[in-house]
């Protein structure tokens, strides 16, 4: 696990007090995968993230034209505090890299 990852464990883990708690880390279920596409949806209580591939739609012939499809592999289920917490993992994460490497560039959609 990446240092900035247990940073976000060590934190998450932290009392209201500021003392911090220990985390042991059991990563013999870890699995691995690749995303690059996501979807967000919500309901009052819970965040839900599907995390998958886009790909070329097998079926080429398929009316509508050119289509993407997006594969979901995988879907992380989230409070809003959680949630808040990785977003603000992602965005420090982030803006470190862009320092040392330059800004992303963010694209939008492809349109065939």
């Amino acid at each position: 696990m990446s240092e900035e990852a247990n940073q976000g464990q060590a934190a998450a883990a932290a009392s209201p007090e500021g003392q911090g708690v220990g985390v042991l880390l059991d990563e013999r279920e870890l699995r691995t995968f690749y995303a690059n596409a996501y979807r967000i949806h919500t309901s009052a209580e819970e965040v839900v993230i599907d995390l998958g591939f886009n790909m070329p739609n097998p079926n080429p012939n398929a009316p509508g034209g050119a289509q993407l499809l997006f594969k979901v592999t995988d879907r992380a289920i989230m409070s809003y505090t959680n949630a808040k917490r990785l977003a603000m993992s992602l965005s420090q994460l982030i803006k470190r890299y862009e320092q040392q490497f330059g800004e992303l560039p963010v694209q939008g959609p492809r349109r065939g």
